[in-house]
């Protein structure tokens, strides 16, 4: 009865992560074919992003990592939260950012050439530190100023925003975006050279 009952809890349990995984990434697909170059591509993307969230100090712990296909992604590396806090701290948003180019670093790193697959993290990294620069104030250089748009305007079919800065401001605006993400991905390179041993078993062990 025991045994059983313990089946039941570790089946439950892998419905629920199934369920939560499902939600994030999307439905697996184990049934595409990968190549044995796309696999150790992604196998290296995704060890990329795991060890980094596990060498900073305020990323939210990895849930699972994984080369199976999910939706559009090739792989993929789950983080959850361990709170429910509201608030995120610069330290916190800056380790979130390094965690997000943890994959492109280790495709320069391995593989000796970057992909297409790291388009979400690049996208995702700049629109976090486009927001630290012009929505919360954490730009060292620009201070605690608001530089969102802050109206729209009506053109033809569509709506688009205009800035209330000038082009000298935004010219200051993208050197700080580049800054924040250029400091994050030299971050990563250091962690994964430093952690070679780590980053490589981990990805040996997905393929």
């Amino acid at each position: 009865i025991l045994a059983a009952r313990e089946d039941r809890k570790a089946i439950n349990m892998h419905d629920i992560s199934e369920a939560i995984n499902k939600v994030i990434a999307g439905p697996a697909k184990r049934s595409r074919v990968v190549t044995e170059t796309d696999k150790r591509i992604t196998a290296y993307h995704e060890s990329g992003h795991a060890i980094i969230a596990r060498k900073v100090k305020f990323a939210e712990k990895v849930h699972e990592v994984s080369i199976i296909p999910r939706g559009q992604a090739a792989g993929y590396t789950i983080s959850l939260p361990d709170n429910d806090n509201n608030h995120a701290t610069k330290q916190q948003l800056l380790d979130e950012i390094t965690m997000l180019l943890g994959g492109r670093a280790a495709e320069e790193i391995v593989i000796k050439d970057i992909t297409t697959g790291a388009s979400s993290d690049i996208k995702r990294a700049s629109t976090q530190a486009r927001k630290m620069v012009t929505e919360w104030g954490m730009s060292d250089y620009l201070g605690n100023m608001y530089l969102g748009a802050s109206e729209e305007v009506f053109l033809g079919r569509d709506f688009s925003s205009s800035r209330n800065y000038s082009e000298a401001i935004a010219a200051e605006i993208d050197n700080e975006i580049k800054s924040i993400v250029t400091d994050a991905y030299n971050r990563c390179e250091k962690i994964l050279r430093d952690n070679m041993d780590q980053l490589i078993t981990v990805a040996e062990y997905l393929i």
